[in-house]
């Protein structure tokens, strides 16, 4: 039976960025050392870059960091006002205000935690062909506080949500903010879900993601980020199906939900462990033609999956519509899409 939509079902929680987006040549890429289709995080050596991007480039801002965006699209997806809600901490500048108009444009509630002394955070993204390279300069974002999370006011958002995402991104800034929002969801057997988010996490980010493990209900990632994970954690295979199976397998905290394991690969079938079995779903391919911009692509998916969760949807509807969701962004740059949904369950 499908639920209504409840305002405030999905609470988001993660890393606040402003994306600066432009296509580029992949000679400013070898100038910063960059790969193409990665994300990292900014170092010294990289902070020179966003300045000559503004100066050199044409240059659009987008509402960015991957929770927010999936959020963005859950919402869009969902279309009842306010039905989502996400936290985060940004600075107490231009690029702040820039956030919240797109956010609540798209009508979601954030609530966020501003701090005066750090800019709000920025993600370079440049575009090369259809690929393209992160490069995060998380600042503000990287401020964020449990006691935030704690306050009365964000502490009724979270009581009142049915399904939780955090990014593995936000496992840099405050693990003790994962585990206290897992804690919840497990005690009072809500849906708690992350994302492997890029391989640097899997590798560098390996203990908080660890002591989240237990409480994830669904867990995401692409091809390369599983394939890290299990490198990372020797699980001695290479083979997809076999890191869902064994990702799957790993202890729970609640015992009530089965872990789901859900592996994208971009026009390849996505892979999902599911109920004790191995699912394929295969994904309509785009045409060179009309891939825009793969930035989002992810994020989008998991927005358009937990849309379809958030109503209690089965399994084939969630992929549907995430495969859904995907597809329109792809087709534009950015994690943008148009001002009403048109999406018809098949």
């Amino acid at each position: 039976i499908m639920a209504a939509v409840q305002e405030g079902v999905i609470f988001g929680m993660g890393n606040p960025l402003l994306d600066i987006s432009a296509k580029v040549e992949t000679t400013l890429l070898d100038k910063y050392s960059l790969q193409a289709n990665n994300a990292i995080l900014a170092e010294p050596q990289h902070l020179p870059l966003y300045e000559e991007l503004v100066k050199s480039y044409p240059v659009e801002y987008i509402a960015g960091g991957a929770t927010q965006n999936s959020i963005r699209v859950a919402q869009w997806m969902l279309g009842v006002p306010k039905a989502t809600t996400y936290v985060g901490c940004t600075g107490k500048d231009e690029y702040a205000t820039k956030l919240q108009e797109c956010a609540e444009a798209n009508n979601v509630l954030v609530h966020y935690l501003q701090d005066a002394e750090t800019p709000t955070g920025t993600c370079a993204v440049l575009i090369t062909g259809n690929s393209r390279a992160l490069i995060a300069n998380i600042a503000a974002a990287n401020k964020y506080k449990i006691e935030h999370l704690e306050s009365a006011d964000t502490w009724a958002l979270v009581e009142q949500a049915k399904i939780f995402y955090i990014s593995g991104f936000f496992a840099t800034v405050s693990p003790p903010s994962i585990l206290k929002v897992a804690q919840h969801a497990a005690a009072t057997n809500k849906i708690f879900c992350m994302n492997l988010a890029a391989p640097f996490i899997c590798q560098f980010f390996k203990e908080p993601m660890l002591n989240a493990l237990p409480y994830w209900d669904f867990i995401f990632g692409n091809e390369t980020e599983a394939a890290a994970w299990a490198e990372s954690n020797a699980y001695g295979t290479k083979d997809l199906k076999e890191v869902a199976t064994q990702l799957a397998a790993a202890p729970k905290a609640n015992a009530q939900r089965a872990r789901t394991v859900v592996i994208t690969q971009g026009s390849e079938p996505t892979i999902i462990f599911h109920e004790g079995k191995i699912h394929e779903f295969p994904v309509q391919a785009l045409s060179p033609e009309e891939l825009v911009d793969t930035n989002g692509a992810g994020d989008a998916f998991v927005g358009g999956f937990l849309s379809q969760l958030a109503i209690g949807a089965p399994l084939a509807d969630c992929v549907a519509a995430g495969n859904w969701a995907a597809r329109v962004v792809i087709q534009r740059s950015g994690c943008t899409f148009p001002a009403t949904c048109d999406y018809q369950k098949q």
